[in-house]
């Protein structure tokens, strides 16, 4: 794949898979992708080695040095009192601040306000009247001057550290106008966002929400948008009466107000930091449960209502299974999750109202392929970790998303076992070693290898990336192998308790891990939290028969050049002997050590690491029947799915390999069989009857997809299209596209038909399935329905719908592709959401690519043929097909600049 098709993939697994936890897979959309499905995290960057950007300056001295923020004045609370306007996109307020000095005197006080139009800004006075025993309030104008998006407040007076004071600042907020920015995890940084606000398209609900991670709260509030910052908070909204609102805390009232909207008000006692206050509006249904006599609600669109409960369901369930484990209490009022439309994440852990994606409103049918109860732990667990405790700096950012992506492997672990914990945490593991460059397969593209904690980066964008995510849920989990499950949740329990409602650095944790198993961690800290890398092992097995006596030899060669270090690696190793295992344990500390096992026979295997816990790239030499035995006799889901791995590569098609894969396809574990299913390519036909008895009963849908697939790429079309009519009406939406494919594939007349007569469907599922079958069999006179129903999906389905296009246009005719861009052109414009208008561009790009693709292809056939000078009507011909592919990447290249 080319470098420009990769980035695409990458970002469109980016956004149907965000940052916030990416591990459902669809499998329709998979089938139009299928060669890059496996991608979750972010499109990898490369980093240049510090001393080579910046020779001889030490880091804090360099540009992207980014320290904790310093604290000046400390605001204690915050009240809003909002209005929307709809037509305008704009937000009045007023901002009343509670703040004082944080150490030092002052007599000025900054405050964060992004883009807005500041109209006020007064100092509260009270003064005690005696002659009426009462206290006047007054108010002082004070001056301010406001540029690059900060207000600076002459306070009129020096305030020490023990007063407080109070402003009030009226503001119109415009984020529309706002300069848009973003990351791969947070698409866009506006803060405040207007959904549909003429209400003119009937397709798409009005709501407005906001979105304050990282330093966005400041577009809609004056604040410190710095994550060090804590306080508490309340919201007045005043909105229309029929709208349902959310905010942080709890309703604590809701009037008419006496142009006829209503006021609501929410309050947030307890303290928080500004990038976690937030607020929403719209018709939503509420469904709602309780735990320990708290309010669990959950905030959807009318038509999901009846569906909230299966989506959404198990959130008490995991309120208290994460208060048992953590040993402190969920320790806020209540707890809301809302599903907002176009929203540029996939979820944002708001303290006590979490903002969820649109597409976690799902029906059964939907579910039948799979849940989002990963998305919904991550985003609860983040309650403590995050919002409770608070990292310091976005440079710490790992103490709030390496503990969240690690929360959804403690939920698994505990519903539904190892096995499938471990599953989770092996697909985790594969997406930072993606991002680190692993496997070296691309000498343009080193990787990225940073440490967890990192201060010096371009943007604290940077730091959402698959080390704080992925690399840091396997890192908390070799913390909890090193010092056991009763310290690892009693050392969490400390760290929680002692950094309640305040921000914490790495260091915060290390101590509190210290202090409670009286260990030096320091070794662990450094190695795994504050160095780059990962260690890159190479292991050799070489049995000695004369001493019985199997010597082991393990390498460490990552790249040291680039500050990776040597790395203390305690690791268990299982030996097998005769069918009987004994555990033995290892430390590597050395680029290379040698081990030794005595042992009456030679092992079957040696099988260091079996859990495979320990965060590594590795070349392990085993041979196929230890990859062999490895797959037959370990108990973990990592060994199986690693020896798969070695034994099933695509060139591979030995006995013992194709035995294995044929005995994978029946494996417990869903993943495995159908990744190992991907495999039977090589043996489809051998297994034809098995594919067609897994197809039709196999307990996963996307078991039965796959295996359909599957038996499509075989010799026997008769089989896989008699399967294919059997499954049509399958209740998966998964099994139902593959069904389509298939027959298509096969019956091109049929499935036509077929598709035609599922276009009056209204289900996204369905349109995409139509999307991809058309894309790959249709032709230009499904370029209407294309057009039309484009503008009927939104969110992630959205993006693959598109996607889906930009394929079906490459087979079209010129004068369809022409036809189409109106349309495309439209759609951008009208739509809200800047990945949808990113990938109308993409649409046109791609097909701009392959225009230009085809006018070269064109070029060198001419020159095969004798030349463009020569003539002969073959030549001719190619020369009238090759003046038109230019004129069509003019055209393309010149509409898309076009777009704003």
């Amino acid at each position: 794949m080319n470098g420009e098709a990769k980035a695409v993939i990458l970002l469109i697994f980016d956004q149907i898979f965000p940052m916030k936890t990416k591990h459902f897979l669809i499998p329709v959309l998979a089938l139009a992708v299928i060669a890059a499905c496996k991608t979750q995290q972010a499109a990898t960057s490369t980093t240049n080695p510090p001393e080579a950007a910046f020779p001889g300056l030490s880091p804090y001295a360099r540009p992207d040095y980014h320290p904790s923020a310093n604290r000046l004045i400390d605001i204690t609370h915050t009240a809003l009192d909002v209005t929307p306007d709809w037509k305008k996109r704009y937000l009045y307020g007023k901002a009343i601040i509670t703040a004082k000095p944080y150490f030092y005197p002052t007599a000025v006080a900054e405050l964060d306000a992004r883009g807005m139009e500041i109209k006020s800004v007064v100092r509260f006075d009270s003064a005690y009247d005696a002659a009426t025993r009462t206290t006047i309030i007054g108010k002082i104008g004070l001056k301010y001057t406001y540029t690059d998006d900060v207000v600076k407040i002459e306070l009129g007076k020096t305030y020490s550290r023990t007063e407080g004071f109070t402003l009030e600042i009226e503001y119109v907020a415009k984020p529309d106008e706002l300069k848009k920015g973003g990351s791969a995890a947070i698409s866009d940084d506006r803060g405040l966002y207007f959904i549909d606000p003429d209400d003119t398209d009937p397709t798409i609900p009005r709501q407005f929400w906001t979105q304050g991670e990282t330093q966005a709260a400041s577009a809609w509030f004056p604040t410190i948008d710095r994550p060090n910052e804590k306080m508490t908070s309340e919201i007045t909204m005043n909105v229309e009466p029929d709208l349902v609102t959310l905010s942080n805390g709890l309703l604590v009232s809701s009037v008419r107000n006496a142009d006829g909207s209503k006021a609501d008000h929410w309050k947030m006692d307890l303290p928080h930091s500004p990038y976690l206050v937030m607020m929403a509006a719209g018709d939503f249904r509420v469904v709602k449960d309780t735990w320990r006599g708290k309010e669990v609600s959950y905030y959807v669109e009318p038509q999901f209502e009846k569906n909230a409960r299966d989506v959404f369901g198990k959130t008490p369930q995991m309120l208290e299974f994460f208060s048992n484990v953590l040993g402190v209490e969920y320790p806020w009022a209540k707890y809301s999750q809302i599903c907002a439309r176009e929203y540029v994440s996939g979820a944002m852990e708001n303290t006590t109202a979490t903002l969820h994606s649109d597409f976690l409103q799902m029906d059964k049918r939907e579910l039948l392929d799979g849940s989002y109860e990963e998305y919904i732990s991550h985003e609860l667990f983040h309650q403590w970790f995050g919002d409770y405790v608070t990292a310091e700096s976005w440079s710490n950012l790992p103490l709030n998303e390496s503990f969240a992506t690690y929360g959804e492997y403690l939920w698994i672990e505990h519903e539904y076992g190892h096995e499938w914990a471990d599953q989770h945490s092996y697909e985790s593991r594969q997406g930072y070693l993606r991002e680190a460059g692993v496997p070296h397969d691309d000498p343009q593209d080193p990787g990225k290898l940073e440490p967890l904690i990192r201060f010096n980066y371009d943007s604290q964008e940077d730091m959402f990336d698959s080390h704080s995510y992925n690399k840091g849920g396997q890192v908390l989990h070799m913390l909890r192998m090193e010092v056991g499950d009763e310290a690892f949740f009693a050392s969490l329990k400390l760290y929680l308790e002692t950094n309640k409602f305040q921000s914490a650095e790495i260091t915060n944790l290390r101590l509190a891990f210290e202090q409670t198993t009286g260990r030096d961690l320091n070794w662990f800290f450094d190695q795994w939290f504050l160095s780059p890398g990962h260690p890159e092992l190479d292991m050799t097995y070489t049995w000695d028969a004369s001493k019985k006596r199997e010597m082991v030899i393990i390498k460490q060669f990552q790249d040291f050049t680039r500050g990776v270090p040597v790395f203390r690696l305690p690791m268990p190793v299982d030996v097998y002997v005769n069918g009987k295992v004994k555990r033995e344990q290892i430390v590597c500390d050395s680029k290379c050590d040698t081990f030794y096992f005595d042992t009456d026979a030679k092992p079957d295997l040696v099988n260091i690491d079996p859990a495979k816990t320990t965060l590594c790239w590795k070349k392990d030499h085993h041979t196929e029947s230890e990859w062999a035995y490895m797959y037959r006799h370990s108990p973990y889901y990592d060994d199986r799915a690693e020896a798969l791995t070695a034994l099933a590569l695509e060139t591979a098609a030995t006995p013992i390999a194709k035995q294995v894969v044929a005995e994978a396809i029946h494996d417990h574990n869903y993943n495995i069989r159908m990744w190992s299913l991907y495999k039977t390519g090589m043996i489809v036909d051998s297994l034809k009857s098995e594919l067609k008895m897994i197809a039709m009963n196999d307990s996963s849908s996307i078991v039965r997809s796959t295996a359909l697939y599957m038996l499509g790429q075989g010799r026997d079309s008769v089989l896989a299209l008699e399967v294919a009519h059997k499954m049509i009406n399958d209740s998966s939406y998964s099994v139902f596209s593959t069904s389509l494919n298939v027959i298509t594939k096969y019956s091109h007349d049929e499935g036509m038909k077929l598709c035609a007569k599922y276009e009056s469907y209204s289900h996204r599922q369905i349109k995409l399935a139509l999307a991809y079958n058309y894309a790959q069999f249709g032709s230009d006179e499904q370029q209407p329905w294309f057009e039309k129903t484009m503008f009927t999906v939104y969110g992630r389905t959205q993006i693959g719908f598109l996607y889906n296009y930009s394929e079906f246009l490459t087979r079209c005719k010129t004068s369809t592709v022409e036809k189409s861009l109106d349309g495309l052109e439209t759609l951008h414009a009208k739509s809200f959401s800047q990945t949808t208008k990113y990938f109308c561009k993409f649409v046109m790009r791609r097909l701009q690519a392959h225009y230009a693709q085809l006018a070269a292809d064109d070029g060198t056939k001419i020159d095969q043929l004798g030349g463009p000078k020569k003539s002969n009507p073959r030549i001719d011909h190619l020369k009238e097909e090759q003046a038109e592919a230019l004129r069509m990447a003019g055209v393309l290249e010149t509409r898309r600049k076009a777009l704003k």
